[in-house]
């Protein structure tokens, strides 16, 4: 990027409104003018113009061919990317996970959506002497288990649809099979920001799960605790779905939501 001249407050000055543009840009998801861009940052279009001319010329943002607006290009999208890659799943949730095990003593386990279900990427095993829980790698089912459920309730809507257009397999008596159950099922989940499965992918087994979201708002995984149903019931103590629900937020704040 071209040295920006002046006295070091003004170019601190310069970065803090370059800066600011493109955070705006980001949030707005869309192409935004100079005018609207002047009056959220609270200063003049001539000012505005030159950081927008800069950035253009380095790639961050773009500007539609006949048209007076900005919209984050793609050297911001690959740096984005770039950081995103940098943040694994499994790293930024290793110590909530810990952490949500030690307060509970179930096992603690955190998981990533696919477009084929929802893929264990770490788990903290349990207090118990008889050890509950799920192996890392394994695959789990969007309809059976809480996992799924709590990332595929806040998915969006055209992913969603083609989950409940597929079969659904049965693996218990208890497995919701019907589209419209699991859609009941979901709208649910979204209301209270949990999910469980008792008794759904295997008899005695229950998860209680939250989702984790990343720095574009999207669900990108979830956070939960594994054991047996008597140990989390079909609706689990306050206290195990505020310390889910917790962990999940903290790790999507260390992926970035909510950052801008």
């Amino acid at each position: 990027m071209p040295r920006i001249e002046g006295k070091s407050g003004d170019g601190v000055q310069a970065v803090n409104l370059a800066l600011s543009i493109i955070e705006h840009l980001a949030r707005e998801q869309r192409a935004v003018g100079v005018t609207t861009l002047a009056q959220a940052l609270g200063t003049t279009k001539s000012r505005i113009h030159r950081h927008l001319q800069t950035l253009v010329q380095e790639g961050y943002i773009v500007q539609p061919v006949d048209s007076d607006r900005y919209a984050c290009g793609p050297r911001l999208v690959a740096l984005g990317r770039a950081v995103s890659d940098s943040l694994d799943l499994a790293h930024v949730a290793a110590d909530p996970l810990l952490e949500l095990r030690d307060a509970l003593g179930h096992s603690a386990v955190v998981s990533q959506i696919t477009p084929d279900g929802m893929r264990v990427l770490a788990t903290v095993p349990g207090r118990s002497a008889i050890e509950i829980g799920v192996r890392s790698g394994s695959m789990l089912s969007f309809h059976s288990s809480a996992q799924g459920k709590a990332a595929l309730a806040f998915s969006s809507a055209e992913f969603r649809a083609r989950v409940l257009r597929s079969k659904l397999q049965v693996f218990t008596q208890h497995t919701i099979v019907s589209p419209e159950a699991l859609a009941a099922e979901l709208d649910k989940v979204r209301a209270q920001g949990w999910a469980t499965a008792p008794n759904e992918t295997g008899i005695g087994l229950n998860t209680l799960a939250a989702p984790i979201f990343d720095s574009t708002g999207a669900v990108c995984g979830t956070v939960g605790i594994v054991d047996m149903v008597q140990f989390i019931a079909g609706t689990p103590s306050e206290d195990q779905r505020a310390r889910t629900m917790a962990a999940a937020q903290r790790v999507s704040r260390a992926l970035g939501h909510g950052a801008l």
